[in-house]
């Protein structure tokens, strides 16, 4: 069943993200985690659906996303890019993706992050962050998403990776992508859960390095 929604507020979270609130409509349920199809409602566009992840909880009174905008891909993105308020957006029923189990680490690199929003402000909301640890992967500082918001909710177990530029904050800068050394370095455990999303490439590197490492295949949580 489709839904056709108005946008009440967009704004820039970084210089390519923008996060988007929506109409909720009535007796619409999510899980922290779930996605669902989203379109343009504009002539030409109403049929290229796109999956995006909710960043909004159940219990908000609106539809939140966070979406990278790609302006040079001539596709979805760059259409919700030139959105306002009072445009609208045509979204599905919601779908599972990444579904949170037990406490572990959360891997992210870049937009792949946005899977995590809703559960780890979940999590806070209910005073169970525990141990969770996010450790998330980002070319420059300016690419950084909800970077204050991560920081108050997580402390210490927020860990921020640069990998293309020396950072001048308070960061760990990697001269190349997250790999089995620097796992190592980060995780006492490998025998809890882990949590997933990124680039493909990013997803196949991290998970061979955790099974190198010990972590059990059947804990290892990812965006199929």
């Amino acid at each position: 069943m489709s839904h056709t929604v108005v946008i009440k507020d967009i704004r820039n979270v970084t210089h390519d993200v923008k996060r988007i609130r929506l109409e909720k409509p009535s007796g619409y349920s999510f899980t922290p985690g779930q996605a669902t199809e989203v379109a343009v409602d504009r002539d030409g566009w109403r049929d290229e659906k796109r999956p995006f992840t909710f960043t909004s909880l159940e219990s908000d009174s609106v539809l939140e996303f966070i979406i990278k905008i790609y302006p040079d891909h001539d596709g979805v993105t760059e259409q919700i890019g030139q959105l306002t308020e009072g445009d609208s957006l045509i979204i599905g029923d919601p779908w599972g993706t990444i579904e949170y189990k037990e406490e572990g680490v959360f891997l992210a690199g870049g937009a792949g992050v946005t899977p995590f929003i809703a559960i780890l402000r979940d999590l806070h909301n209910k005073g169970e962050i525990g141990n969770n640890q996010l450790i998330f992967s980002n070319k420059t500082e300016e690419d950084i998403i909800l970077k204050n918001e991560f920081e108050s909710i997580l402390g210490s177990q927020f860990i921020n990776v640069i990998t293309r530029e020396e950072p001048a904050g308070d960061h760990v800068f990697l001269d190349g992508e997250i790999g089995k050394d620097f796992l190592k370095s980060q995780i006492n455990d490998f025998g809890q859960a882990f949590y997933v999303c990124g680039p493909d490439a990013f997803n196949e590197s991290i998970m061979d390095a955790l099974k190198e490492l010990g972590a059990d295949p059947e804990a290892l949580v990812f965006e199929e």
